[in-house]
């Protein structure tokens, strides 16, 4: 059984064993790592091998941790990314490659139907009856969307609220509040089996999701990095930000908003800044705190959107895709049901 993982920012590992009665044998770890001593890899290699079939990436991380010795210097391998290809090579963890990817861009809807989307759509891939995707969002009306845990007291102006006539809605996900006008975010939706981030912490996950995002950046201009765990930064100020829900069906959407040319002055009346964000910064700061992707770029946003999709398509090999009328009557009744009704977006007062 063969496996392979290459480590965010490092090389590629890559596992060859075999499996007998239950355990795993004639384990043999290769890439384009450096390692020194030779004889660590050999310890590496003896602290796993028999191990049982089902032992867990971290299980595998803890005993290659074991071994390794203070003198021992490994660059651009890790016992995470071992775990992972140990997990890979016995088919319980799947690269990108193993899936067959859509990618989406729109249609342009209400609000409150995209934060459903993120919901109904992962049921109808985890029932078979739609491929994971990346769905880039379009939206008819300025909303914010609220992060799954926070207060609406706590997050929300009500009188900026009303006085710009904007749609607050509560997502599925945790993570932060997100202003978005049309027009002013680049804003995507992943849906994929948790089998992909098989071995990764949450925090390894949300950069190994977005390695592709970081290469679309840069395609536009943008030299973007992570800042952990969620944060999407470039050289001159914050982008925006990921976050993720793991489903019970096995799946999860993982989903990012950047800053095009967003209104930080209207986003200051409608949404309250806590003490703690602005402590140190000043309120000067804290309205110039997200930077927007037009003033790095010099793009127009359909552009920038057409890079990120042909970078998602050409990455993955994925096919154009489309959301139907069917998907938008399931996400329209969720709304009824749930994400339009006060107990949802009120949950937390």
């Amino acid at each position: 059984m063969h496996g392979e993982y290459k480590v965010p920012g490092g090389k590629l590992v890559v596992v060859d064993v075999e499996e007998k009665d239950g355990k795993l044998h004639d384990l043999r770890i290769a890439g384009d790592f450096f390692l020194e001593p030779d004889e660590a890899l050999d310890r590496i290699r003896t602290s796993i091998d028999g191990a049982p079939t089902d032992i867990s990436a971290a299980e595998i991380a803890g005993r290659i941790r074991a071994a390794i010795l203070p003198s021992d210097i490994l660059f651009g391998l890790t016992p995470d990314g071992v775990g992972v290809a140990v997990r890979r090579a016995l088919g319980h963890a799947l690269s990108w490659e193993d899936i067959d990817f859509d990618v989406i861009h729109g249609p342009v809807v209400d609000p409150m139907v995209n934060v459903a989307m993120d919901e109904t759509l992962v049921a109808q891939v985890a029932a078979g009856r739609r491929k994971p995707f990346m769905r880039l969002w379009e939206w008819n009306s300025p909303q914010v969307v609220i992060g799954s845990f926070q207060s609406y007291e706590n997050e929300i102006n009500q009188e900026g609220i009303d006085r710009y006539g904007i749609t607050v809605s509560r997502r599925v996900t945790g993570g932060g509040a997100m202003f978005m006008e049309p027009g002013n975010c680049v804003t995507y939706s992943l849906v994929v089996p948790q089998a992909l981030v098989d071995g990764l912490s949450f925090e390894q996950s949300y950069a190994f999701l977005d390695q592709w995002t970081m290469e679309a950046l840069d395609r536009v201009g943008v030299k973007a990095h992570y800042i952990p765990l969620n944060d999407i930064a470039s050289e001159v100020g914050k982008i925006g930000g990921a976050a993720q829900k793991r489903f019970t069906n096995g799946y999860m959407v993982h989903h990012v908003t950047m800053s095009y040319d967003i209104d930080a002055a209207k986003m200051m009346e409608v949404l309250r800044i806590g003490q703690e964000k602005i402590r140190d910064k000043g309120l000067r700061s804290a309205v110039k705190r997200v930077d927007p992707m037009r003033s790095q770029t010099g793009m127009e946003r359909e552009a920038i959107l057409d890079v990120f999709y042909d970078s998602f398509k050409h990455k993955y090999d994925a096919t154009d895709g489309e959301i139907t009328a069917d998907d938008l009557d399931a996400a329209a009744d969720r709304c009824v049901t749930k994400f339009s009704t006060h107990e949802w977006t009120h949950r937390l007062p």
